[in-house]
């Protein structure tokens, strides 16, 4: 065997490991869809919202569905009392929307923190604020 033979046998195996390592990556790589996580679509009030009077439900729509007992909301005042009905619910005949039950406010900033999980196993956890300016 002459050293040209040697050189053109180290480029093939250089070749087929770089192949090699890339059908591993390829196949070991997860697809986008693992990462993903629930994220909030929309709410009611919609953050940063100033609202005459208060809803009766807060809202919220994420793109997934929502583990129902793992998920929650909350809505707390500006002196961090917590002031809704306690009374979470994620919707059976629509799984993305979760809610919580509040009785009229009086004028002033709130707070609705939420934590889902979401049916791909991913914890969010996030805040937004609204204000009530008309009040009770």
């Amino acid at each position: 065997m002459s050293a040209s033979d040697g050189d053109v046998t180290v480029a093939l195996v250089r070749r087929l490991l770089l192949v090699l390592l890339g059908v591993l990556a390829l196949g070991l790589w997860p697809p986008v869809a693992v990462w993903s996580h629930a994220y909030l679509v929309r709410s009611t009030p919609a953050a940063r919202a100033v609202v005459a009077r208060t809803p009766e439900r807060v809202q919220l729509w994420f793109n997934e569905r929502l583990e129902p007992a793992y998920s929650r909301v909350s809505v707390w005042n500006g002196a961090g009392q917590r002031v809704d009905a306690g009374d979470v619910q994620v919707a059976s005949t629509e799984p993305t929307r979760l809610s919580v039950a509040v009785p009229p406010l009086p004028a002033g900033a709130y707070t609705v923190k939420y934590r889902v999980l979401s049916v791909d196993g991913h914890v969010v956890e996030a805040q937004f604020g609204f204000t009530v300016r008309g009040g009770a």
